[in-house]
């Protein structure tokens, strides 16, 4: 089951049902769905349909974290951490609605879930894989600690960035404080 997971200003807790209209506005907000998947708009009932995955498939089937996150109570955004061939182990992915920019809450949510990856996960390396036009998150992490590991060149024309933070590597996991509520 996916725990609660608490930071300074965040609060990161698995899916209610009720978050279905929040999470598929965050989706198809055209500047953050730019930087998501292959950064083309899908329709609305895609993003209704992967959000009901997260409960049938997800959830169901214990197959990963995943997190609605939340900043005073108002959700802010979305992150998880999921094994992917892509990078042979596990990725973060994370999503922060535009209101929400610029005050180092991204830089605070990462940081979470990787904590969760090092700790809860006991994994040795945690990955990324980021559009390369995307430098806000490219800096982000950078400033985590994560590694240029390899590019991919997309089949139309864009490159996805592959970075990888090994546990030895992480200079700033151990230093913010981040609680797992529950479990």
């Amino acid at each position: 089951m996916t725990p609660t997971l608490r930071t300074a200003r965040l609060l990161l807790e698995p899916y209610r049902p009720r978050d279905e209209d929040r999470f598929v506005a965050l989706f198809q907000d055209g500047r953050v769905s730019r930087w998501m998947g292959d950064g083309k708009p899908v329709p609305e009932a895609d993003d209704r349909a992967l959000f009901g995955r997260i409960f049938t498939k997800v959830y169901a089937r214990r197959l990963f974290d995943v997190w609605a996150v939340r900043e005073n109570g108002r959700y802010v955004g979305h992150a998880e951490i999921k094994p992917t061939e892509v990078v042979d182990g596990h990725e973060i992915v994370y999503a922060l609605a535009p209101e929400a920019w610029g005050r180092g809450l991204g830089t605070e949510l990462a940081d979470a879930v990787i904590g969760h990856g090092f700790g809860a996960l006991g994994l040795e390396e945690v990955h990324a894989t980021v559009t390369a036009a995307n430098g806000a998150s490219l800096a982000l992490l950078t400033r985590l600690g994560f590694a240029y590991g390899r590019d991919i060149e997309e089949d139309d024309g864009t490159t996805t960035r592959c970075l990888t933070l090994a546990r030895g590597d992480r200079h700033r996991w151990a230093a913010e404080e981040v609680r797992q509520v529950d479990g």
